[in-house]
């Protein structure tokens, strides 16, 4: 139990630092956050019917259940409901989860965006992987062999000062429930990509490569690191 609570704990901390918030008349609530480009911007490589579902239904509806869930567990603690509380916390992860990932996701991509990074961030690619391409290749292994849904993440690990790669089942977090920081991450739920490619996940995250968002990878490699 005292592993779910931290887990808890951790999410809730990671929801604050990472989203935005809209004041409402007794509590703060999530709001689902704008895209800067079009739902068809992203195109070839991720078609508007799949980024429109995306995010105006599936990001929706977690920022959704989500204020439920707050709400609930809020209630709980004023009735100091422990049973209650425990109770709620799988959709708490799940739902701050899928909140957290998909508010990173959208900006970790760009119709400008593809190629490889620059600078700082690429110095440590090459250090902590030996190449770009080598990196390219592991996160996309990564990526491709989770099984059923989840995510696959590049993420930065602050007691090392090294760059990982890593996994996640579902909408877990990755800070959440691993310690890195998230700095680019790979939605492979069906709901990403199944439209457009089908069954063949491989083809989409090779594809999503030509939309990665360098710039703003690279600013989050900046505030992990302070």
């Amino acid at each position: 139990m005292l592993c779910k609570v931290w887990q808890m704990r951790s999410c809730a901390s990671i929801l604050h630092q990472t989203v935005s918030w809209k004041v409402g008349s007794s509590r703060q609530k999530h709001t689902l956050p704008d895209l800067t480009y079009d739902y068809g911007a992203l195109e070839p490589h991720i078609c508007a019917e799949i980024m429109q579902l995306h995010h105006s239904k599936h990001h929706a509806t977690y920022v959704n259940n989500l204020n439920v869930t707050e709400e609930k567990y809020q209630e709980a603690l004023a009735k100091g409901d422990v049973t209650a509380q425990v109770t709620l916390q799988p959709a708490l992860k799940f739902n701050g989860g899928g909140h957290i990932n998909h508010t990173i996701f959208w900006t970790n991509l760009s119709p400008n965006g593809g190629g490889e990074p620059q600078g700082e961030l690429m110095e440590a690619i090459k250090r902590d992987f030996g190449s770009f391409q080598k990196m390219q290749e592991k996160l996309s292994a990564a990526t491709v062999a989770v099984q059923g849904s989840g995510w696959g993440w590049l993420g930065y690990d602050k007691e090392s000062g090294r760059l990982r790669v890593a996994a996640c089942a579902n909408q877990d977090p990755l800070q959440g429930t691993t310690g890195l920081i998230p700095l680019l991450g790979i939605d492979v739920w069906e709901h990403a990509y199944y439209l457009q490619y089908k069954n063949v996940r491989p083809d989409y995250v090779k594809a999503i490569w030509n939309v990665v968002n360098w710039e703003n990878v690279s600013e989050r490699l900046q505030i992990a690191k302070k």
